[in-house]
């Protein structure tokens, strides 16, 4: 067996609609509503979203705020980081140098509504 790829994570949130909100307006993803639970998409990728713990098989012990993702972002950090501030977002940590899963990169953290840390990768080209 060789492992690829993530296919998609589980986010637990205390508030649906904030959380939406935040994934859509803020980060741009689409959000779909099928079997039962919102999906955020964005790229190849897959955020599901539960108002609370979902079915089994689920995590030992799921909570809100407890995530600690990095999405690769596309771009000029500057410009990404300026939109972010236009929105009303504070930044948790300004640029930063950070080294990726592909190599050094430039990073941006926020958090989301519900305080999961969004660390936002930026790779030069």
């Amino acid at each position: 067996m060789k492992l690829l790829s993530f296919d998609h994570l589980v986010l637990i949130t205390s508030n649906l609609e904030k959380c939406l909100a935040f994934y859509e307006g803020i980060l741009g993803m689409e959000s779909v509503y099928h079997h039962g639970r919102y999906c955020l998409y964005f790229g190849m990728q897959t955020i599901n979203v539960y108002p609370q713990p979902g079915a089994v098989p689920a995590a030992e012990h799921p909570e809100t705020g407890s995530l600690d993702i990095c999405l690769r972002a596309e771009g000029n950090i500057e410009t990404a980081r300026q939109e972010l501030l236009d929105r009303g977002v504070t930044l948790e940590h300004d640029a930063v140098l950070r080294q990726g899963a592909l190599g050094p990169m430039q990073s941006l953290y926020l958090r989301d509504p519900d305080g999961n840390l969004i660390e936002l990768g930026f790779y030069q080209n």
